[in-house]
């Protein structure tokens, strides 16, 4: 499947696009610039963030409208809706249709460096000389290595302490499903139980509970996410992605004889195609706005320990991180940010 990128901004000029003249027109014309209202916390916060941007810095009027993704992205597709903060690139049918059909196009980067896999607390292999723990397994740097009796014996599963835990997604995520497959793919069926959490708030209170005790701990996650906000957790490296190697492990009856790395994410600020060429200066701050993947996990870790919502947590980004976010904007917008803060 062919994706249309807008990577830069030779490519919105390419477009037929210009950073000056019209510039702000969009919105000195009236038009309220419609976000996707995503429910999840780094798209929430995100979307906020850019919100608040173009609400203070641009004078647009703005809004979020509330839905599934799917519905959002077709909304974006009709031009209904005009910016999807958080797009990940190639995982929906819906936004890869409307690729092939010209309407939507992705810009810029929204942040770089997502990832998904196996993780163990950082304690596990590094210590904590300051909660006073030794380093459980100095040497584990693979899920090739798992099968080692010893460190089954490590991750000793409660109920079951012949065998190690491998604490997994709630039932029904897909990254339960890829990760159930890697298991028999590894050949580590024999050695962990599979537990399946009942929800990702049970997932997460799992995660915390472990760290906070210092135990050791053998689970699926990814990130950007509160919890790699909170804590410091180490990825175990697996063998490099492959196409061929995916397509087995994704389909319910694929072959389980080899498995791989999650594949890469490209995340995209999803924009419909005729906004953008109306609206060159919000397209040309989108294709700056790259959040350090850092700071989105900083924020969304914010928020769970202040237990504010994403509007809260956005402007304290805009208070505390200008010289991340003042990069994307003019001297003027910023200016006029700045002064809306105060």
């Amino acid at each position: 499947m062919k994706h249309i990128k807008i990577t830069g901004l030779a490519a919105i000029v390419a477009l037929g696009l210009s950073t000056t003249g019209a510039s702000a027109s969009y919105c000195s014309d009236g038009n309220t610039v419609k976000f996707a209202g995503i429910s999840w916390e780094s798209g929430a916060f995100i979307t906020e963030v850019i919100m608040n941007i173009l609400e203070t810095g641009y004078d647009c009027q703005v809004d979020s409208i509330p839905g599934n993704s799917i519905t959002l992205e077709q909304a974006v597709a009709n031009n209904d809706i005009q910016i999807f903060a958080e797009e990940w690139l190639g995982r929906s049918d819906i936004w890869n249709k409307a690729v092939d059909q010209g309407k939507v196009v992705a810009i810029g980067k929204t942040f770089v460096g997502a990832s998904e896999g196996w993780f163990v607390p950082d304690y596990v292999i590094k210590g904590d000389e300051k909660r006073g723990i030794e380093p459980m397994a100095p040497d584990l740097k693979s899920v090739s290595q798992l099968s080692d009796p010893k460190y089954v014996e490590l991750f000793t599963d409660p109920e079951e302490p012949s065998k190690g835990r491998f604490l997994n997604c709630p039932s029904g995520w897909t990254c339960e499903g890829i990760s159930t497959a890697k298991l028999e793919a590894y050949q580590l069926d024999d050695h962990y139980v599979n537990f399946r959490p009942g929800t990702g708030t049970a997932l997460d209170a799992a995660i915390k509970s472990a760290y906070l005790q210092g135990e050791p701990l053998l689970f699926y996650y990814w990130s950007p996410t509160a919890m790699m906000g909170k804590f410091n957790l180490i990825q175990l490296d697996e063998p490099a992605y492959s196409d061929a190697c995916w397509a087995e492990l994704s389909k319910s009856d694929g072959k389980r004889e080899e498995a791989c790395a999650f594949p890469s994410v490209d995340v995209a600020y999803g924009v419909n195609s005729t906004f953008a060429k109306e609206a060159p200066e919000i397209a040309a701050v989108l294709e700056k706005a790259t959040f350090p993947l850092e700071d989105v996990n900083g924020s969304l870790a914010y928020m769970a320990d202040n237990e504010v919502d994403a509007d809260v947590a956005a402007k304290e980004f805009l208070k505390t991180k200008a010289d991340v976010w003042g990069e994307w904007v003019s001297p003027e917008a910023k200016a006029k940010i700045e002064d809306s803060l105060k």
